[in-house]
């Protein structure tokens, strides 16, 4: 299939790229040049602009476009909106907040414009692992669009299939789904990144139980000298709490223990504040995704051993680089 992608940043070029591996066509634009040339490079068509781009696409159109949530993504939809054409397809693949999706959905239609919003995740690693997708849209338009969303997917991998899920939608077990009408797929995108939350701080709380074991405040007696590398290694082999974040921090402390290049500013994308939020309109308890919510808050006033743990993860997997921080008597940062 032929496909516009807009927003050439850490995502947005390797989903492009991961298309064109799949034998996809791919037409791509940036507002920074730089990234659609070295696209066009690796067999994209690189526009020059929004319009140049509507016209390098053949109908149906379908334009993915992976910006930062708000008034970035709001102004391009506004502006793919005029350019297309009836039943072309807008799809949203950045962490747009669910509720704006179900506005955009009905918006669209009205203009006779198909609307797909998809959580994406899989951070820096999705070129070569695939991504989790959790899509929203109308089920002729999701399923036109499969293609698309297949070679996106990780596939099955060597994972073994669950029991008892003989006769159900097989595509979950590639690595996506079909979650609803407009609004659902970012709806699962962030309940998935609220408890992403709190696993991380469970891991990074744990391992700084473990770092402060031998604390002088401690009897002698029952000070204990844990390898914390160590032990996030071997949790990795075997235990109940292997995971892909484990993996990620278990890479960072083997290259050092003390993670000295973190300070443990731990910012938030926003979709944990979302997911507290649904919580609270649905009368849900989420004592573990609302307290974790809160660390990070607290994180930016003081830092211990488990925030700089938290940072090292959120790197590992989104490439997310710790802000510049103004400490007292040090001159402002540009």
């Amino acid at each position: 299939m032929q496909i516009g992608v807009v927003g050439l940043g850490r995502m947005g070029a390797n989903i492009a790229r991961r298309l064109m591996r799949n034998g996809h066509s791919c037409v791509v634009w940036d507002r920074d040049p730089q990234p659609g040339r070295q696209l066009a490079g690796e067999g994209a068509l690189a526009a020059a602009g929004l319009p140049e781009l509507v016209r390098a696409l053949a109908p149906l159109r379908a334009v993915w476009i992976m910006l930062p949530a708000g008034p970035a993504t709001e102004a391009t939809v506004a502006d793919l909106a005029v350019l297309l054409a009836r039943d072309d397809t807008i799809i949203d693949g950045g962490n747009t907040f669910w509720k704006d999706d179900i506005r955009r959905g009905r918006e669209l239609a009205a203009l006779g414009l198909n609307y797909v919003d998809v959580g994406t995740s899989g951070g820096v690693a999705g070129l070569e692992r695939g991504y989790c997708l959790m899509i929203g849209g109308e089920k002729p338009v999701v399923e036109r669009l499969d293609p698309i969303f297949s070679a996106l997917a990780p596939g099955k991998g060597s994972i073994p299939a669950t029991p008892g899920r003989e006769g159900r939608d097989h595509r979950v077990e590639k690595g996506y789904l079909h979650a609803g009408p407009s609004g659902a797929g970012h709806f699962v995108k962030m309940v998935h990144n609220g408890i992403e939350y709190g696993m991380m701080q469970a891991i990074a709380e744990g391992l700084d139980i473990l770092k402060h074991a031998g604390s002088p405040k401690l009897p002698k007696e029952m000070r204990l000298a844990i390898d914390v590398a160590g032990a996030a290694e071997v949790w990795r082999r075997g235990s109940v709490i292997t995971s892909w974040l484990l993996d990620l921090t278990a890479a960072a402390l083997a290259e050092d223990a003390e993670l000295a290049a973190y300070a443990g500013h731990v910012e938030d994308s926003g979709e944990g504040r979302w997911t507290v939020q649904a919580a609270i309109e649905e009368a849900v308890p989420a004592q573990v995704l609302t307290s974790a919510l809160y660390a990070r808050f607290r994180s930016r006033q003081e830092h211990t051993f488990a925030e700089k743990v938290l940072s090292a993860m959120r790197e590992g997997f989104g490439g997310h680089v710790e802000p510049k921080v103004q400490r007292d008597g040090e001159p402002g940062q540009p």
